[in-house]
C-alpha cells in the first residue's frame, strides 16, 4: 500500500513540476514584454530602481502566470523529494527559449534546439537517479530538521553572501555584471524551497485536522518564504530588466538548481545512501543540462540551421582541398569576410609550398 501511495505521489509531484516550468517559463516573456513597453514610454527602468512596472498590464500577467508556477511547484515539493522537482525547472528555460522566438524576436538556431533537447535528456537523466530525501512528517521534525548545525551554517553563509551583494556589490556592479542579481535570487532561492517544503508538510498536517496553526514554525516558515519570495522577484526584474532573457533565465536555472541541491543535500541527508551509479548519474544528468543550456544560448547570434549545413560542410571540403573560390563565397554575404580569409590562407600555404616568396 505504501510502495503504491509512493509511485502515486511521484506522479502527482511530476505532473505539478512541469505544468510549474510551464507557467513560470511563460512568465519570463510576458514580464519582458511589459518592461520591454515601459522602457518605450520612457518611464523609469527596474534596473535602475523604478517600479513604473507596477501599472503595467502584461507585467502582472507575467506575474500571475509566475504566481500559478510557483504554486504547482509549492504542491510538487509537497508531493516529490526535492531533487525530483528542481531539475524539472530546465523545462522552463526550453520553455522560455521557444516562446522567445515567437515573441521577443530572440532568434533559436540550430545549437538552440540541440541545447533543448540536451537539456531535456538531462532532465530526465537527473528524475531517474534522484536521490532519496529522508522522510519528514510533521513540524516537530522539519523542526529538528531546521535545527541541524550543518543547516544552520549554511543558512547563515546564504544570508551574508546575499546581504554582501545587495548593500556592497549590488550598486557598484549590478548594472555591468549580470551574476550579481541572479546570485542574489538563486542563493535566497535555496531557502524559499526549504521554506515551500516545511509549509507542504503543514498543509498536510493541517487537512489532517492536527493544530497546525498554533505551531511557530508554521508562522516562521511563511513570513521567512515571503520575504525570500519578494527579494527574488525584486532582482530578478532587475536582472530582466537590464540583461537579455535568454541568458537571466539558463544561468538563474544554473545557479539556482546548484544552490537548492546543495540546501536539499544538508537539510534532508538525501546523499548518504546513495549507490555510486546514481551518484554519477545525477551528475552526469545536470552536467548535460548545463552543457545544453550553455549550446542553447552561447551561440544564440550565429546564424547557423540544418538548411546550411551542407553549404557550410561543402565550403569547408573546397577549403581545405584549395578550390574555394570567391564568387562563392559572395554567394553569402554573412561569410564573405570568412570565406575570404579562407582563400586568402588557402593561398599563402600554397604559395609556400610551391616556394613562392611573393605569398609573404
Amino acid at each position: 500500500m505504501s510502495q503504491t501511495r509512493g509511485r502515486y505521489d511521484f506522479c502527482i509531484g511530476l505532473v505539478l513540476a512541469m505544468s510549474s516550468s510551464i507557467f513560470i517559463g511563460g512568465s519570463f516573456i510576458l514580464k519582458k514584454k511589459g518592461l520591454l513597453r515601459l522602457a518605450r514610454k520612457g518611464s523609469m527602468r527596474a534596473g535602475q530602481g523604478g517600479h513604473a512596472y507596477l501599472k503595467e498590464w502584461l507585467w502582472w500577467a507575467g506575474l500571475l502566470s509566475m504566481g500559478a508556477g510557483e504554486v504547482a511547484n509549492f504542491a510538487a515539493y509537497a508531493f516529490a523529494p526535492a531533487t525530483l522537482v528542481t531539475p524539472l525547472g530546465a523545462l522552463s528555460v526550453l520553455v522560455s527559449a521557444i516562446l522567445s522566438s515567437f515573441f521577443l524576436n530572440e532568434k533559436l538556431n540550430l545549437h538552440g534546439k540541440i541545447g533543448c533537447l540536451l537539456s531535456i535528456l538531462g532532465s530526465t537523466v537527473m528524475v531517474i537517479h534522484a536521490p532519496q530525501e529522508e522522510e519528514v512528517e510533521t513540524l516537530n521534525e522539519m523542526s529538528h530538521k531546521l535545527g541541524d548545525p550543518g543547516f544552520l551554517v549554511f543558512a547563515t553563509l546564504v544570508v551574508i553572501v546575499s546581504l554582501i551583494l545587495i548593500f556592497v556589490v549590488g550598486p557598484r556592479h549590478g548594472q555591468t555584471n549580470i551574476l550579481v542579481y541572479i546570485t542574489i535570487c538563486s542563493v535566497i532561492g535555496a531557502l524559499s524551497v526549504s521554506c515551500v517544503k516545511g509549509l507542504g508538510i503543514a498543509i498536510k498536517e493541517l487537512f489532517a485536522g492536527k493544530p497546525v496553526l498554533k505551531h511557530p514554525l508554521f508562522w516562521i516558515l511563511l513570513l521567512s518564504l515571503i520575504v525570500c519570495v519578494s527579494t527574488q522577484i525584486n532582482y530578478l526584474n532587475r536582472a530582466l530588466d537590464i540583461f537579455n532573457t535568454s541568458i537571466v533565465t539558463p544561468i538563474y536555472y544554473v545557479i539556482f538548481t546548484t544552490s537548492v541541491l546543495t540546501c536539499s543535500a544538508i537539510l534532508f541527508k538525501e546523499w548518504q545512501h546513495m549507490a555510486a551509479d546514481d551518484i554519477i548519474g545525477t551528475f552526469s544528468g545536470f552536467l548535460t543540462i548545463i552543457v545544453g543550456i550553455f549550446l542553447l544560448h552561447a551561440f544564440k547570434d550565429v546564424n547557423f540551421t540544418l538548411e546550411n549545413l551542407p553549404l557550410s560542410l561543402r565550403k569547408d571540403d573546397r577549403a581545405a582541398n584549395g578550390t574555394l573560390t570567391t564568387y562563392d563565397c559572395y554567394n553569402d554575404d554573412e561569410e564573405s569576410s570568412l570565406c575570404l580569409g579562407e582563400i586568402q590562407s588557402t593561398e599563402s600555404v600554397s604559395g609556400r609550398r610551391n616556394g613562392n616568396l611573393s605569398a609573404f
